[in-house]
C-alpha cells in the first residue's frame, strides 16, 4: 500500500512492560511480529460456528481494552481482534518511529495479511477511525464493512474544546503541562480524561474507574508515553491539512464498502456537526447519533453500537442474498 509507506529513518525499539493487559472474559492475548513493530492483540473468539473475522483500531491514548464491552456484545458474530496499536497499549513503539496516520494505517494492514484474515469487519474510533478510513480507502480488498464511532476526520477549525488535545503537538507545550499538573494525583488526572471522553463520566462504575487509575499510572511511567502521544497528535494535525488526493475527506469518498457511522451528541473531541458531512462523503452510509454520549460510544452505550452494527450486517446479507439470487435468475 504505496500511501502508507513510511519515510521515516528507523530507531531503536523500546522495551515492553512485562505485564500484560487486563483482559475481559472470554478474551485472550497475542503477540504479533511483523516486519518494523510488533503488536499485542486482544482477541475475542466466537464459541458459536461461522463468525466472521474483525479489526477494531482504538483512538488517540486509548488501547485495545476500548474495544472489550463491544466485543463481548457481537461474539455470536465476530471473531475479534483488537490490536494496541505501536506505542500504545502494550504495544512498544515502531522501530521506525512512525506515528502518522498511514503509519498506524500501514502496521493495521500488516496485522490483517500477517492472519490471512481479510476482508474484515474493521472499527474504528477517533484517530482509529481516521486509520480505518484510509486503510478501506487504499486496500478495499481486506474491508468487507466499516464501522466509525466519531472518526476523526478533519474538521477545521475544531470546536474549543478539542483545542488542548491539539496543542500537545507543539513543542513545549507537553512539558508546560507536566509542570502544570505536577501535584495532581491520579484520580484527578483520571476523572479528567473520563470528563473529557465521556458524555456522562459519572456512568463509569468505581471498579472500572479504579482500572482506568492503575491504567493511566502505569502508561505515564512508560519512557515512550509522551513521544508517543506527541507524535501521534502531530500525526493527525499533519492529516487535517493534507489536501488533493490524500485529503482524508477524499479518502472517504473512495471507501467502498458499507459504513456506518456513530456521533455522540457530547462528544467534546469530534463535533456533531460533522455526522451530515460524514455521512455523504461516505458513499453507502448509515448514520446513528447519540444525543446523549461522548467520544467512545463504544464505550458508553455498547448495547446501542453493537445493535447498530448488526443491523448494517443484516442489510449487507441481504443485499448479498438479492445479489446472488439475481445471478442464479440470470443463469436460468
Amino acid at each position: 500500500m504505496p500511501s502508507t509507506e513510511s519515510p521515516h529513518a528507523a530507531i531503536a525499539p523500546a522495551a515492553v512492560p512485562p505485564q500484560g493487559p487486563r483482559l475481559g472474559p472470554g478474551e485472550t492475548q497475542r503477540n504479533v511480529s511483523l516486519p518494523g513493530l510488533s503488536l499485542v492483540v486482544r482477541e475475542r473468539t466466537s464459541e458459536r460456528p461461522g463468525p466472521e473475522p474483525a479489526v477494531l483500531v482504538h483512538g488517540l491514548g486509548g488501547s485495545s481494552q476500548n474495544w472489550t464491552q463491544l466485543m463481548d456484545r457481537l461474539a455470536d458474530r465476530l471473531d475479534s481482534q483488537a490490536p494496541d496499536l505501536p506505542g500504545f497499549g502494550f504495544s512498544p513503539p515502531p522501530d521506525d518511529g512512525d506515528y502518522t496516520i498511514a503509519g498506524h494505517a500501514r502496521a493495521v494492514v500488516r496485522l490483517i495479511e500477517s492472519g490471512d484474515r481479510g476482508p474484515v469487519h474493521l472499527f474504528g474510533n477517533s484517530m482509529g477511525g481516521a486509520v480505518a478510513t484510509k486503510v478501506a480507502a487504499a486496500r478495499p480488498d481486506l474491508v468487507r464493512t466499516l464501522t466509525l464511532v466519531s472518526p476523526a476526520l478533519p474538521e477545521l477549525p475544531p470546536q474549543r474544546t478539542a483545542w488542548p488535545t491539539a496543542l500537545v503537538s507543539m513543542p513545549g507545550i507537553p512539558a508546560l503541562y507536566l509542570r502544570a499538573t505536577r501535584g495532581w494525583a491520579a484520580e484527578r488526572r483520571t476523572q479528567e480524561l473520563l470528563t473529557l471522553c465521556y458524555g456522562d463520566p459519572s456512568s463509569v462504575g468505581e471498579r472500572a474507574r479504579t482500572e482506568a487509575i492503575e491504567e493511566y499510572e502505569r502508561r505515564i511511567a512508560l519512557p515512550y508515553f509522551w513521544d508517543a502521544m506527541v507524535r501521534s497528535t502531530r500525526g493527525i494535525v499533519s492529516a487535517y491539512t493534507l489536501g488533493g488526493q490524500h485529503s482524508l475527506w477524499r479518502q472517504a469518498e473512495r471507501v467502498l464498502a458499507p459504513t456506518l457511522l456513530v456521533y455522540g451528541g457530547r462528544d467534546k473531541l469530534v463535533s456533531f456537526r460533522m455526522a451530515k458531512k460524514a455521512s455523504l462523503a461516505f458513499r453507502d452510509s448509515r448514520l446513528v447519533t447519540l444525543p446523549d454520549s461522548g467520544h467512545v460510544a463504544m464505550m458508553e452505550h455498547p448495547d446501542v453500537v453493537a445493535r447498530a452494527f448488526r443491523d448494517l450486517l443484516a442489510q449487507v446479507e441481504g443485499h448479498e442474498m438479492n445479489g446472488k439470487t439475481s445471478a442464479a435468475a440470470s443463469r436460468s
